[in-house]
Parts: structure tokens; sequence; C-alpha cells
């Protein structure tokens, strides 16, 4: 045996010494994937449980989160055929902070009438004053909104840390002043004003909602079309504002409503905070002779009218210490057809007066004529309505539209109510599915509206309407020239001038009311004040606009039979 050979039982120990080391190496490798694996497993575990919990129990939450984070903080609005009208845009302001600086010193480098000089060179309409006065009071705040990339650029370039320009997602128009106050705008605090945006401000905000666009009835066509020739006849005339609604006559739907002058809701100033009135649902007017034809239609409803050939009695009507006169009388008589026509007032009267104040009452009650109009928007103008019993002489006047103030809106109601069949329906500012058109309720008998169809025509063929008589498109409609109730009476130098129409009259689809507010004689009108020479030729430029646009289309072979009334006009011109 070798001398450094090892004893055997030494070598036999470190053996099993060895494999015990490898035992328990297996042992922990052993434990460790064990441990991975039900690592492993619980998480899984706990994966599955909290799908199953958003899946059946969650979801209201992490979908509103997920809202959130992913739609813009305030709902679309569109017109009828999804063109928008107010979204959330990408925009800057200009947020002044005094703490910026951070060294409790002044918060500019430069003198604060110094830097609100150089930001009215970058932002011509800046109240340099007003700026001065909040640079100085050293009191965080916005110093404008809406900013442009460029404008960005340019203050960056003053190198005021104090001015900043933080990026935000603000209320955009993109169709600028259009349908203004039909929409409203979204104040500093996010909220809705005024029109729609104040209306749908709940369902706009929501994060459960507003990932749908809200569309509206109006028809950004009609609506620019209805403001373009509102504001041509406007400054034609001279006038201090101008009103106008175009109407579906089956479902109340408002294809376009313009109030003038107008506002941008990009930009609230104190211009635009003056003209906010909205003149169609919120101004009340007497409306003159455009309630002759309603006068008249109430009366053929009753039974007191049958005969159109029946002659009235023409000339003044002294009642009550006062005297009803026409503007232009046309003779001791005139039949129904020829006091529409000739627009006269005393055989509207005397009609009336037969018709009795009970019934004219309750007709104008049925056309919604006594409580603010039917529509969604906030500003909703009270009638001046004629309180208690009306005697004799309230009714006569109210008959021809003096007496009795409404909106423009509350006229267009009652005019699709006399040409649709019959029918009153609530104006809407909703875009409408066939099935969602509400009834409404019956005025007027389906034989009493055919023959107003037929008088109303005759009136755009050989009266006061005939400057709205577009060729093709069948108008029918009565003017309405009424003076301007004031302190001590009625205003003799300053009118109300309106017209009230319907096309295609064999089969209307779409009524119009323009008003225009004390319109001056000009050379446009013929130096004529009155609603023939003013009002009426803006319906008459309108029709042939939006007439293919709403699908109405030109067609000079068709018109209304007037057969059985034409001579009965025509005999006396």
């Amino acid at each position: 045996m070798s001398a450094f050979a090892a004893p055997r039982p030494a070598i036999e120990a470190g053996r099993v010494q060895l494999v015990h080391l490898r035992y328990q190496s297996l042992l922990t490798a052993r434990w460790r994937v064990l441990w991975i694996a039900i690592i492993f497993t619980l998480v899984a575990a706990a994966a599955l449980i909290r799908i199953a919990y958003l899946g059946f129990g969650g979801h209201t939450q992490s979908h509103s989160s997920l809202a959130e984070q992913l739609l813009p903080p305030r709902g679309e609005i569109t017109d009828r055929n999804g063109k928008p009208l107010a979204r959330a845009f990408p925009a800057y302001a200009l947020w002044f902070d005094p703490k910026a600086m951070g060294d409790g010193g002044s918060p500019l480098i430069n003198e604060p009438a110094q830097v609100a000089a150089s930001l009215k060179e970058i932002f011509p309409d800046l109240n340099e004053r007003r700026t001065v006065r909040r640079l100085e009071a050293g009191k965080a705040g916005y110093l404008r909104r809406r900013v442009l990339p460029e404008d960005a650029n340019k203050v960056y370039g003053l190198g005021e840390i104090a001015l900043q320009i933080p990026r935000e997602t603000d209320r955009h128009y993109p169709q600028g002043t259009l349908a203004s106050h039909v929409l409203g705008y979204v104040a500093s605090d996010k909220s809705g004003r005024l029109g729609m945006e104040q209306v749908l401000n709940d369902q706009l905000a929501d994060p459960d909602l507003r990932h749908e666009p809200v569309a509206l009835s109006i028809d950004v066509r009609a609506q620019g079309a209805l403001e373009d020739e509102l504001r041509r006849g406007m400054l034609a005339t001279n006038a201090l504002g101008a009103a106008g609604i175009i109407l579906d006559v089956d479902t109340g739907e408002v294809m376009a409503l313009a109030s003038l002058p107008d506002f941008d809701p990009n930009r609230i100033d104190a211009e635009g905070q003056a003209n906010m009135m909205n003149r169609v649902t919120n101004q009340v007017y007497e409306l003159g002779s455009t309630f002759k034809p309603i006068s008249i239609a109430a009366a053929i409803d009753a039974g007191v009218v049958r005969d159109m050939g029946k002659p009235w009695n023409a000339t003044t009507v002294e009642m009550s210490g006062r005297k009803i006169r026409d503007l232009k009388p046309k003779g001791d008589t005139l039949n129904v057809p020829q006091a529409l026509v000739y627009s006269s007032n005393t055989v509207t009267a005397r009609v009336a007066n037969e018709l009795g104040a009970q019934k004219l009452r309750q007709s104008m009650i049925d056309l919604g004529m006594d409580q603010r109009p039917h529509i969604e928007l906030p500003a909703k103008g009270q009638p001046l309505w004629p309180g208690g019993r009306w005697s004799k002489l309230t009714n006569m006047t109210v008959s021809y539209g003096h007496g009795l103030a409404v909106t423009p809106l509350h006229l267009a109601s009652a005019y699709a109510a006399m040409v649709n069949g019959g029918i009153w329906r609530p104006a809407t500012l909703h875009k409408l599915e066939p099935q969602d058109v509400p009834r409404g309720r019956r005025v007027f008998k389906s034989s009493t509206s055919s023959r107003m169809r037929q008088l109303l025509r005759m009136i755009s063929m050989y009266g006061t309407g005939r400057n709205a008589d577009a060729p093709g498109y069948r108008v029918g409609g009565k003017t309405g020239s009424a003076e301007k109730a004031g302190a001590g009476g009625y205003r003799k130098t300053s009118l109300i001038a309106s017209f009230a129409a319907a096309f295609p009259m064999d089969a209307p689809r779409y009524v119009i009311v323009i008003v225009l507010d004390e319109p001056r004689g000009t050379a446009a009108s013929s130096f004529q004040r009155t609603a023939a020479f003013n009002a009426a030729p803006i319906v008459g430029r309108l029709v042939p606009r939006i007439a293919p646009i709403l699908g109405v289309r030109p067609d000079e072979r068709r018109d209304v039979d007037i057969s059985d009334l034409r001579y009965l006009v025509e005999g006396r011109k």
C-alpha cells in the first residue's frame, strides 16, 4: 500500500457526504419550483377573479373610468346631417402665474406696463389698461383664452416666465356665428349657457352619454341661407333687428332659426352679451295682419264663413269710441278672399265679431298663443295676452293682430297647423325619427286647412305677398305691418314688418316667418316701410335657395286649384 493512499473509511465518508449534498440541492430546487408554481397559480387565480368581477360586477366603474380618459370633456353637437356645430378642440390659453419665479421677488422681468404693451402687439384687441392692473395686482389667473399656436410662440419670445401657455381642451364652434342663438355657448366654468348647450348640459358632460354626438333638427345649409337673406334684408332697410324661422309643418322640427344681430360663441365679449336676445323665441310682437288668416280660418271652421262670395261691410267700424279703418279702402263691401288679398281690417273685424269673442279666444288658446312658445330653448317670451273676458273691441282688434303680442315662433306653429291639415304640434330643435313625431292636437278641420291653402296662395298671387312668390315653388302667405307700442300709445313711425309663408301650397312642407324690427324706407324697399316691400322679398329670395336643399324642387306645371275663388278677386280688380 502506498504511503499516499487515503484510508478506505475516509473515502467512503466523502462519498456519502457528496450524495447528501446532491440530495439537498435537488430538494431545494424542487421546493423552488413548487413555490414558483404556487405563486403563478395564485396570480392566475387573482387575474381570473378580477376579470370575472369586471365582467359581471364592476363594468360600470371601469367603463366610466375609461371613458373619462379617452373621451373629450364635452360631447359634440351636430346638425341633422352630421355637420359639426360644437365640439371639443385642443387650444392654448394665456395664464399669469406670479409665483413662477419662486424667489418672492417681482414675478415679471419687465414692468407691467411694458409687458402689457408687448401683449397688445400680439393681441390687438387686448384691453391694455385692464391687463396692467391684473399684472400689478399679482393675482394668478387667465389673461386670455383661445390663443393660437403662432401667438403662443410670440408670448414665449417675451421671455416672461410668469406668462404661461397651458394647453387645454376648449369648446369650439366651427361654423362661427352660425346658429349662435340655437347653440348658446360654454362659460369659463365649463357649463352650458343660453341655448342648446344649456339644455343639453348634463348629457354633454356625462361620460356615459357624450360618446355619441347630439343631432339637432337644423340644417346648416338652410341656416346659412336664412341668416344671409335675413341680414341682407335687415341692412338694406336699416332695421334695428330681424328674426326668421323655417319650420317643418308635419313634424314641428326647426330647420333653421336666426336672430339678428347675432354673436360669436367662440368669443363672448360685451358686444356679444348685448346681442343675446333671441327675437324668435323670446321677443314678443304685435304681428299685425299675419293674424287675419288665422281669424278667418277660425270663422270657416265654426261655419261663420261658408259662402266665399258673400259681401261683407268694409266701411269704417266704430266700437267703444274707437274707429277701425282700412289703410287703403277698396269699396264699401268685400268678400272674404278680397278681404285677405287687400288686407282689410274692417271685414276681418266684422267676421270676428260674428264669430264671437269666446270662439276666437279659444282658437288662439288651441294654437298656444296664451303660453310661452313650446321649444327646448330656455329663453321663451311670455305673450301679452288680454286678460279676463274679451270685449267686442278686444276680439275685433286681436283678429287683425293688435292687442295680442306673441313671438315669431308662435306664429310659425300656428301657420303650420293652418296648412298641414289642421294639426298643431310643438316646435323642437331635436332631430326626430318618424316614430318620434308627436301626434299633436287638432285645431282646424282638414277642409278648413284645404281652403286656407287656397286663400294664402291667392294672397301671394294677387295681394300684398306678391314679392314673396318664387316661380315654381307655389308660395302662399300673408304680410303684417304693425305699429310698435310705446309709452302713451302706438308709435306711428315705428313698424314691425312680418311675413308668414308656407310652400309648396299644393302639398305644404315648410313654414317661413320673417320679422323686421323698425325697417326704414330705403331705395332697396322702394322707400316703403311695410312688409310687402321688405319682409316678403326676403321670402321670395330665400325659398329658391333652401327648397332644393330641403327636398322641394320647382315645378311650374303644378299649383293650388283656386279656380272657384279666382273670379271672386279678379271681379273687383
